[in-house]
C-alpha cells in the first residue's frame, strides 16, 4: 500500500470515529467521563472555526492533523467495546446516508469563547507587565 492510500484510509477512520462519538454521546451506556470528553471533541471537530486558523503556516494544521485525531482516539479508548461497535455501525450508516460533514453551532461558540478568553488573558497580562 502506498502512503497516500494509508493516509486516506486513516482520515476516513478518523472522520467515522468523530461521528461515532456523536452517537456515543447519546448512548445510555457511555461512561460520563467519555461523554464529557466526547461532547467537547465532537463540538470542536464539527465547528466551522478552528482553534488555530488554517492560514497560519504549519501551526494552522496542527489541530487538524495531531490534536483532533489524538482526542478522538483518547475518547474512543474510553468507550466500552459493545457501545463502540454499535455506534460505529450507526456512524457508517449516517455517513452513507448523508455524505456531508455535520456542523456544530455549539462548537463554533466554544472556539470563539476560547479565543475571547485567550485574548482577554493576553490583554490583562500585557497591561500588568508593560
Amino acid at each position: 500500500m502506498s502512503i497516500g492510500v494509508l493516509l486516506k484510509t486513516w482520515a476516513k477512520r478518523v472522520k467515522r470515529d468523530g461521528v461515532t462519538l456523536w452517537f456515543a454521546g447519546k448512548h445510555p451506556r457511555t461512561p460520563w467521563h467519555a461523554k464529557i470528553l466526547g461532547v467537547f471533541v465532537v463540538a470542536y471537530a464539527l465547528s466551522p472555526i478552528d482553534l488555530i486558523p488554517d492560514f497560519i503556516p504549519v501551526l494552522g494544521y496542527v489541530d487538524d492533523i495531531l490534536l483532533l485525531p489524538a482526542l478522538i482516539w483518547l475518547t474512543v479508548k474510553q468507550l466500552p467495546p459493545d457501545v463502540l461497535a454499535e455506534c460505529r455501525v450507526q456512524a457508517d450508516a449516517w455517513i452513507l446516508a448523508k455524505s456531508a460533514k455535520p456542523r456544530s453551532h455549539f462548537g463554533m461558540v466554544l472556539v470563539v469563547m476560547v479565543w475571547l478568553i485567550v485574548a482577554t488573558a493576553a490583554c490583562l497580562w500585557l497591561k500588568l507587565y508593560l
